[in-house]
């Protein structure tokens, strides 16, 4: 399983990257997120040859990338809102959901 880590609390306006493990060459990544209450959703997606996608909401605030040699992928997230609140995951039909990682935005 992947296994995200990197999270944290922040104030609005803060940075965090984030990590994902287990990321072979040849997978798509997608990252996603579970705000408290909330269905989990999809916010970033980057191919095996780099192209990336993103979620209107974070379009422009997050930056999906991925270190080859490392099977690591990464998702830089610059000013956060209080809304980027959640349990961060990211995911491959390879294999699945791993274990998340807690983003808190709050002042």
């Amino acid at each position: 399983h992947h296994v995200a880590s990197g999270g944290g609390l922040v104030p609005p306006g803060g940075s965090l990257s984030l990590s994902c493990t287990g990321t072979i060459k040849t997978y798509t990544i997608y990252w996603y997120r579970q705000a408290p209450g909330k269905q989990r959703e999809w916010i970033a997606t980057i191919t095996s040859s780099g192209a990336t996608t993103y979620v209107d909401d974070v379009q422009g605030r997050f930056t999906i990338s991925r270190d080859f040699a490392k099977n690591m992928v990464y998702l830089q997230m610059t000013r956060l809102l209080p809304s980027d609140t959640a349990v961060y995951y990211c995911y491959s039909e390879e294999l699945d959901f791993g274990q998340g990682t807690q983003v808190t935005v709050s002042s």
